[in-house]
């Protein structure tokens, strides 16, 4: 899916409905000319609810929606007839949505479950009709309640994406590379920055029938948390992965690294993410050395003995295959961990 089809943040103006007057009718019949109050309750305004659809992984079907209003009810009829509830108004989207009230930035909630509902804003209350009204000293109530008035505002809503295992690195760290070879996803791969625009999940299968879900995350440049790059409009999605794979080449244009150029841009990747969230590095995680097969083995074990033994780190490659099955056993064991 393109760039241009994913979208992942829009804002719709909305209006929950109105609530039905309640009826003041006085009942009039051949026998009884003053029967008495009779006016049912109006019905109840129609809700705005945002519904999780687990077949969306975007926004793009709200791209054009600009407003969303639910129906009023109906207004309480003689006879004690109530009126019709309006109906509801529903926005379908992916699991990982989250609204928000715009002018405010009041935090509304979250669907993370398919079919879950949120009531985005409630619809008004019915006024009662002059039934309720009648009593020893007020035979005849001449009144009924009105209906309460419906809410409305611009909301925002943010995709998240939903995946288990968030691939960390800068452009061309070979992340699409790594998708490709252990998901059923196939990524534009290309050897240039900024080739993947989108996020892209894979279904990664694991032993015994099991799977996982990975997300291969748009590349994070150094001052991404800052506004610089693209890195910013996807270091969201970061935030509902439970286990990031962080992801640095052992070779640059320049040649072959050093350990400390390594550790350098891991501390910078680490850095991003503690300045847009810095609950992101509790997250667990595994230090991915990519695009071994550039090298020789001796050459990488050197990089590995003279990095810190506080980091967690393998070498791998993915257009050979190199130790991408070990590297499914830890994060299943990361995944797993009740630490």
């Amino acid at each position: 899916m393109g760039e241009e089809q994913f979208i992942d943040y829009v804002k719709i103006f909305c209006r929950s409905g109105n609530g039905g007057s309640g009826s003041a009718h006085l009942a009039h019949t051949a026998r009884n000319p003053k029967a008495g109050p009779d006016g049912g309750d109006g019905g109840k305004g129609g809700s705005v609810i945002l519904k999780a659809n687990r077949n969306l992984w975007t926004l793009l079907h709200l791209r054009y929606t600009k407003h969303i209003f639910a129906e009023n009810g109906g207004n309480g009829q003689k006879n004690k007839c109530f009126g019709k509830n309006g109906e509801n108004a529903y926005i379908e989207v992916p699991l990982g949505t989250v609204v928000r009230m715009v002018d405010t930035d009041e935090f509304v909630g979250e669907v993370l479950e398919d079919g879950e509902e949120l009531v985005v804003m409630k619809g008004g209350r019915g006024g009662l009709g002059n039934v309720h009204f009648k009593s020893p000293t007020m035979q005849t109530p001449r009144f009924a309640q009105p209906g309460e008035e419906g809410v409305e505002g611009w909301i925002s809503l943010e995709l998240k994406v939903l995946a288990d295992v968030g691939l960390v690195g800068f452009p061309n760290a070979g992340k699409s590379t790594l998708i490709s070879q252990l998901s059923n996803a196939k990524p534009k791969i290309a050897n240039y920055p900024f080739t993947t625009l989108t996020p892209n999940l894979g279904m990664v299968a694991y032993r015994d029938f099991q799977s996982f879900v990975i997300a291969d995350i748009p590349g994070i440049i150094e001052g991404a948390s800052e506004g610089k790059g693209i890195g910013l409009r996807f270091l969201r999605h970061i935030e509902r992965n439970s286990v990031l794979l962080y992801m640095i080449p052992v070779v640059s244009e320049e040649g072959l690294r050093t350990a400390d150029e390594i550790v350098r841009e891991w501390n910078i990747l680490r850095h991003e993410l503690e300045a847009y969230n810095d609950e992101l590095l509790d997250k667990r995680y595994l230090v991915a050395l990519t695009k071994c097969d550039l090298t020789t083995p001796e050459e990488v074990e050197r990089i590995l003995t003279n990095l810190p033994k506080n980091i967690p780190v393998m070498n791998i490659s993915s257009l050979t295959n190199l130790h991408l099955t070990e590297l499914k056993d830890r994060l299943w064991t990361l995944l797993t961990s009740e630490d």
